[in-house]
């Protein structure tokens, strides 16, 4: 039985297995630096204020998809790093932040596949970042912020807040990844030898 050449393309390799599991490490351990930084007194300076950290959570699916460049990587890479989080411990008690990666790599993964994994571009790679920080805000009022409402002042500024933040990371997450590529690291891709022309 032949295989398509676009399942072919779509498969993952090994390669791609151990690249995006290395990204995954990198980006939970950033995830566990980021549990420590001052979330509470931003809240305290202004109710919402501390959307603005979000993104520090939110760059490991799009940098994944953006590199690796297959059906699943966003989701996996996000999932990944927050599993690893959870396991050097953390603030927010442990496996709690499993859940929100989940949601927040999903969030991800869907503008990626909205483009049936075809257009890689800074737009996109924004795109997927400020999706995956609403999915990140829709989560915590389903689980941390319960007797809030969505609506109000408090939610409306810290949506606005993830969004800025989550825009911030997309471009980050751009520019990261071109600087990545000019190294050479990322030759045996197809996104490493497009990194370093565009």
């Amino acid at each position: 039985m032949k295989i398509s050449l676009k399942a072919k393309a779509w498969r993952w390799r090994v390669v791609d297995i151990s690249t995006a599991s290395s990204l995954a490490v990198a980006s939970g351990i950033v995830f566990w630096v980021a549990d420590f930084l001052p979330f509470s007194a931003l809240q305290a300076l202004l109710p919402g204020f501390g959307g603005l950290l979000n993104g520090l959570w939110l760059f490991a699916g799009p940098l994944s998809a953006i590199i690796v460049r297959k059906p699943g990587s966003a989701l996996y890479c996000e999932l990944l790093a927050s599993i690893l989080e959870a396991l050097m411990g953390n603030i927010y008690g442990g496996a709690s932040v499993i859940i929100p990666g989940f949601f927040e790599g999903l969030g991800a993964e869907i503008i990626f596949a909205l483009f049936f994994y075809r257009v890689w571009n800074i737009w996109t790679v924004c795109l997927s970042s400020m999706l995956s920080g609403f999915f990140c805000w829709a989560e915590s009022f389903l689980t941390d912020l319960q007797a809030i409402s969505l609506s109000g002042p408090y939610g409306l500024a810290y949506l606005l807040f993830t969004l800025l933040s989550s825009l911030l990371t997309g471009i980050g997450t751009w520019y990261l990844y071109r600087a990545i590529a000019r190294t050479g690291a990322l030759d045996r891709f197809k996104s490493g030898r497009e990194g370093r022309s565009v």
